[in-house]
This record gives C-alpha cells, structure tokens and sequence, in this order.
C-alpha cells in the first residue's frame, strides 16, 4: 500500500496481520456482537447507552474472548491485564499497545481506540470489515476533541449507499476520515486515492485499510483539492466536512465536519472544483449543506454552483437555524441546558442572523459533465434500497432518452412498482390514480387515465407508439395528441426507474 506520511500508529504489516487473526479467531463480527448481547442493548447502544449491553455481558460472564474485545473498543469500558491478554492471543497486549489500540495501566488495560465490525452487502456480495476510529463521547466522558476522527455514522452509511459499483479505473476520496469511502470505493477501482487535511484521520484510515487487507488506496495530505492538483479520476466520492459552523473565538472547530470556511462555502467548493478533476465521462458524488435566505432558495443556490455541469441533487431535509443549532452542538457533545450550550447556541444564531440565513438543507449532489441533466428535487419520505444501483441506471436512461427512442422503445413496468387507484363511493372511475415505487426514491407519481393505461400494457411486446396507436382507437382520440400528452411522463418514468427499457 503507498503512503504518504506514513501513519504513527502502524508497527508494521506483521503487527496488524496478527491483529487481524485475533479479531477472526473470537468471532469479531456484526452477528456474534448481536447475539452475545441482543436486540435491545443493540438498540440502547445506537442511542449512546452502553449500560444495557454491559449487563447482557455480565449475565453471561463477560462473553469470553468475543465479550473483552466488545468491552474494550465497542463499549469503551477498561478490562483487567488478565482478561486482555487472553483477547490477544497471538498478537498481544504489548503488541496492541503498540498499535495505539490500548493503554496498559498497571493491571488495567484501557482503550484508546474504538474498533467495531461493520458488514454491508454491495453488488460484488456481503462484506465484514474491522474499523478503527476514535473513542465517543460515551467512552470519554466529555465532549470529543477538535482533532476526533469519526467511525462509521449515518452519513456515511448513505454515501456508501449512494456510490455507484460499476468498476472504472480510478477514484478520489475527498476528506477521507476513517477510509471508509475509500475502502468501499476500492471495490470497484483500480486505484483508489483517499486525502485529508488531518494526519490522525489519514493514520485511522490506513491502518483501516491494512487491516482489512486493501492495497489499492493511497493516502495524501492536503486540503480539498491540494494534494491531486492537475490530477483527474474517473470517479469522485466525497462526504465533506459540510457542518455550516460558526467562524468565532470559542466555537469549536472539529476536523471530520467543519471545513473552515464560512456558511456553506465548503461544500460550493467542492462541487465547483469536480470539473477540473473528473475524466470525460467520470461522476462525483458527495453529500452537503447548503443555506436558505429570504431571498435566496437553498436548491436554486446549488443550481448555480453546478452551472456547466450534469447535476443531480435531491435534497432530503432542511432545518430551521435553531434546529440546526441544536443538533449540531449536540453532535459535538455538549449538553443542553448548560452554560457551555447556551454560550454557543447564541453564537450559532447570531451567525445565521448576521448572514441572513433562515435555514439549511441537506442532500445528496451527483454531477457529469454536461449532457443536459438538470434535475433539482425535495425528497424527504423514505427511499428504497441499492439506490447506487438506482443512480447509475437513471444517468444510463438519460443518456438515451429521446421522443424518438421512446415512441419506438418496448418497455416493462418494474418489479417494484404498483398502482393505487381512489374512488369515491359508488363511482366507477377512479378519482385519483397514484403510480408507487418500492425501491429507489420510492417515488408516488399521479398518473392519468391514459397514462395509467399505457403502463399498464407495458410487457415488453408492444413499442411505446404502438400500444398509444390502441389505446387512441380504443378511446376514440387522436393517436398524435395522446403521444403529445404522454410522453413527458414516460421520459420521466423510465429516468426514475419505473419503466424499463
């Protein structure tokens, strides 16, 4: 694996190759964590309470080799020299301090990292991986450090989620942080180069890296696009440091979220420079923040920044300030109704009120160099799942996508997508015809009563024209006008996945 600046925490391939072996060994993994300590200390765990686990633990005294390694690196929770030493069989206690995995404290073993399983399933099949981050609030028992470098959240999860898995030739992982991008992204490239502006998040996500036994990815310090100037990929993934923090003394700054710049300035940025960075045909994907204003519509914001590009951007929530103060003061471990809170509460709002900012959303930002997809939608129900697979589909229909192409097409409605029809009582025409996706956005489209016909006859026998040519005779209307009327809402069926060419 190259590097650059090669990681502090790493002794070595050896060191982290029997690592590995123990983590095997003890059954380290999502199922046998979920087994040992059950569904609902799972639940209590996600919510930040550890307490319910470490009982299930204890019931079962201390879970053996499986249950040590749980307590040290997914709960946090010191264990005695004794008890760790049998959790490192082959490596050992020494050999994991050496790591920077533990600290050894006379009798007590400590942790210094967090390590937990993590298992996905992609199109290339089921994964289980190890990933190292820094310790949580719940384990430091105060709010995380500036310098912390995040685990596996729920953004990355749907990054992860959203990326394509086709394979090409190169990826960039913009602000990397654990690797865990890059590692998903390695599945699918040949080569993969992940940077970060932090030293710490670089050794986190090689040592991931190693440890999972991934040699594709190069690591490269920088800002933004610094380190891969005159560079260009096939592909870029990024999921920024796009919190929309306050830039004033005392506000703390943390690495994995705030990019320094003001407002949404960062995530503008990013999208900005794609274009300079992707081969002809290459995609970048990426999750941000943007403002709303009085005057100013967070999306038509984003439309501009994308200018000259392919964009597809669906935002899929937006928060008032003060929620978005809320949250974001939370996540960095301070506790409401505090003085600490407050202090940075009033500090969030004044910088929103001097801006002008009455709101941020959130979403999901796809871009290609253009072809003249434009598409800027709100989609704020839940989605269905493999949306990368979804993505890459919808960009493959719009590049064929012409009247021409779909009058002659022979489509099939999708597996996933069924008709809900509404009457009122005692009517035999419906009133209201909803056309619903299971997976993808898991859009509801209103459909017609010609429309709903002509997706009802597609079965990939008849062309788009001809079964418009029936339906006109059978109503008794002018074939050409129904094709007029119908066509705009194929062309949009068939981008969403609801029709299949």
């Amino acid at each position: 694996m190259k590097r650059q600046n090669a990681p502090l925490l790493l002794n070595g391939s050896v060191s982290i190759s029997l690592l590995r072996d123990d983590l095997n060994s003890a059954g380290f993994g999502v199922d046998a964590l979920g087994a040992l300590w059950g569904v609902d200390a799972a639940a209590a765990l996600h919510r930040g309470q550890r307490i319910p686990a470490q009982r299930a633990l204890a019931s079962v005294g201390g879970g053996g080799r499986l249950g040590t390694l749980a307590t040290l690196f997914v709960l946090g929770v010191p264990v005695a020299l004794e008890r760790a030493s049998g959790a490192f069989p082959r490596l050992g206690v020494e050999g994991a301090a050496g790591l920077g995995l533990v600290a050894v404290e006379g009798s007590t073993v400590r942790p210094l990292l967090d390590l937990r399983p993590y298992s996905f399933t992609d199109a290339r099949g089921p994964v289980s991986w190890w990933i190292a981050s820094d310790l949580g609030e719940v384990a430091l028992g105060s709010a995380i450090p500036e310098g912390h470098v995040l685990g596996v959240g729920g953004a990355s999860t749907t990054l992860s989620g959203l990326m394509l898995q086709t394979p090409v030739g190169s990826v960039l992982d913009l602000g990397t942080g654990c690797g865990i991008q890059a590692m998903h992204a390695a599945r699918f490239a040949n080569r993969v180069v992940a940077t970060d502006i932090s030293v710490r998040a670089l050794e986190l996500a090689a040592l991931n890296a190693e440890l999972n036994d991934i040699h594709s990815i190069e690591f490269r310090l920088g800002s933004l696009y610094e380190p891969v100037a005159g560079e260009r990929f096939d592909r870029i993934v990024s999921n920024p440091p796009f919190v929309i923090t306050p830039r004033v003394e005392g506000v703390p700054a943390y690495e994995y979220r705030d990019g320094g710049l003001v407002g949404d300035a960062l995530v503008e940025t990013v999208i900005r420079g794609a274009v300079d960075h992707l081969e002809p045909g290459g995609v970048a994907q990426l999750l941000g923040n943007w403002e709303y204003t009085a005057e100013r519509d967070g999306l038509d914001r984003v439309a501009e920044w994308t200018e000259g590009l392919d964009a597809w951007v669906v935002e899929r929530e937006t928060q008032d300030a003060a929620l978005y103060a809320e949250t974001w003061i939370r996540d960095g471990g301070t506790r409401p109704a505090t003085p600490e809170f407050d202090a940075l509460y009033a500090a969030w709002l004044d910088d929103f009120s001097a801006r002008g900012v009455t709101g941020v959303g959130f979403g999901y930002v796809t871009l290609r160099a253009a072809t003249g997809l434009r598409r800027f939608e709100r989609i704020d129900g839940a989605v269905g799942g493999n949306l990368g697979l979804h993505i890459a589909t919808s960009l493959a229909a719009h590049d064929w996508l012409t009247d021409a192409v779909l009058e002659r097409a022979c489509l099939t409605a999708a597996p996933d997508v069924t008709e809900e029809r509404h009457y009122w009582p005692g009517d035999e025409d419906p009133t209201v015809i909803d056309l619903r996706q299971g997976g993808g956005f898991a859009r509801s489209i209103p459909a017609g009563t010609a429309l709903a016909a002509v997706v009802g006859a597609c079965d990939g026998e008849l062309s788009i024209g001809a079964i418009c040519g029936a339906i006109a005779q059978l109503l008794e209307i002018d074939e050409a006008e129904l094709l007029a009327e119908v066509l705009p809402s194929i062309r949009e069926l068939v981008f969403v996945g609801m029709l299949l060419p």
